[in-house]
């Protein structure tokens, strides 16, 4: 049994020619599911009763179940820990802002990565997550809004895992949701993360839909970014910034380089100086973020005084920033840090 959430388009119509439907059916179907974000075919009120039938017993119509839920304070930021068929798994937070509901979805169980300020890279790597494990994350929050009128507006590849090294999964989960026909979210709405796998950012650039590339970067040499992130052994600044040069000349679109701030480590105004060259001449921009720490992680967040003078000193350089606050700390909302807490839950069936 294929699950409805792994089927493309095509393979959609495939089916319904085969049981003798008219074409017309898939874009029905299709518009249920990605617009009107219904989970059962018997949902489906515009279709004969016979192909409802036939659907919901010959497809499946869930590839994640919701098992924990943490709400920050505020109540503007939602984490969801999903069990997958196969009893791993992952987590993805929803953000809301006063003009934006963003997603931050994950990509793999675990990381190959391994970075050494991240729950999730400190748990190892199980498997890649498939197009419709990734886009169902999306879905899921999308259906949440649906009540008060709420739309998801962005969707970050910045949860579990690295998402160029699941690429052919992370690209098909993108087209579905930009998909005109159902989901219809614009290209220019998602930015897909990397700490730096090269491969895939020169992959990027040949894309023709304008998804935004962040470099996830933390370190501004080899040294520093070696113990950071580890991928920097395979692809030194040398080479990652020579594929973001490779990139910017050949998409025109400006990268995103994100920097998590750690007291002491990587936050004084010399190391803001070695940014700016770092990145001059690449059309850039610069989020600075506190880092989120994990418990088991031995690094801290800067101090608000260090943060401001390693931002004057970078904007001093003429490199355009931004200040990120970090969302939902008072919930783990770092990447893997409610799966490490919840590891041992067991499963439970949702309540959607």
């Amino acid at each position: 049994m294929i699950d409805v959430f792994e089927m493309q388009y095509e393979e959609l119509l495939e089916l319904l020619s085969s049981w003798g439907e008219p074409s017309y059916r898939a874009d029905q179907i299709w518009s249920w599911i990605y617009r009107s974000l219904v989970v059962q075919a018997n949902e489906m009120h515009n279709l004969p009763r016979e192909l409802r039938r036939r659907l919901e017993e010959s497809l499946g119509w869930q590839v994640l179940w919701p098992v924990d839920r943490l709400l920050s304070g505020d109540g503007l930021t939602e984490k969801v820990l999903f069990h997958l068929h196969d009893e791993e798994t992952i987590e993805s937070v929803l953000m809301r802002y006063e003009e934006r509901r963003t997603v931050c979805v994950s990509t793999q169980v675990g990381c190959p990565v391994g970075c050494s300020f991240c729950a999730t890279g400190q748990s190892g790597f199980k498997r890649n997550l498939t197009a419709g494990e990734i886009l169902a994350q999306v879905l899921h929050f999308a259906r949440g809004l649906a009540p008060a009128g709420a739309h998801i507006t962005n969707v970050v590849f910045m949860g579990m895992g690295e998402p160029l090294m699941n690429y052919d999964a992370t690209w098909e989960a993108i087209r579905r949701l930009n998909d005109h026909r159902g989901f219809n979210l614009g290209a220019r709405h998602f930015t897909i993360s990397t700490a730096g796998w090269v491969p895939g950012i020169r992959d990027m650039a040949q894309e023709k839909q304008a998804v935004g590339l962040g470099i996830s970067l933390h370190a501004t040499n080899d040294e520093l970014r070696n113990q950071l992130v580890p991928l920097n052994r395979r692809y030194p600044l040398a080479v990652l910034t020579r594929a973001c040069r490779e990139y910017t000349r050949k998409t025109r679109r400006r990268i995103t380089f994100e920097y998590a701030l750690m007291d002491g480590v990587n936050d004084t105004p010399a190391h803001a100086k070695e940014l700016a060259e770092l990145t001059q001449g690449l059309l850039r921009h610069v989020n600075l973020i506190p880092l989120n720490p994990t418990s088991e992680c031995e690094y801290r967040p800067s101090r608000k005084d260090r943060i401001e003078r390693f931002r004057r000193a970078l904007e001093a350089s003429g490199v355009p920033c931004t200040l990120r606050i970090s969302r939902g700390v008072d919930i783990q909302a770092g990447c893997g840090q409610l799966r490490a807490r919840s590891r041992d839950r067991t499963r439970v069936e949702p309540n959607s």
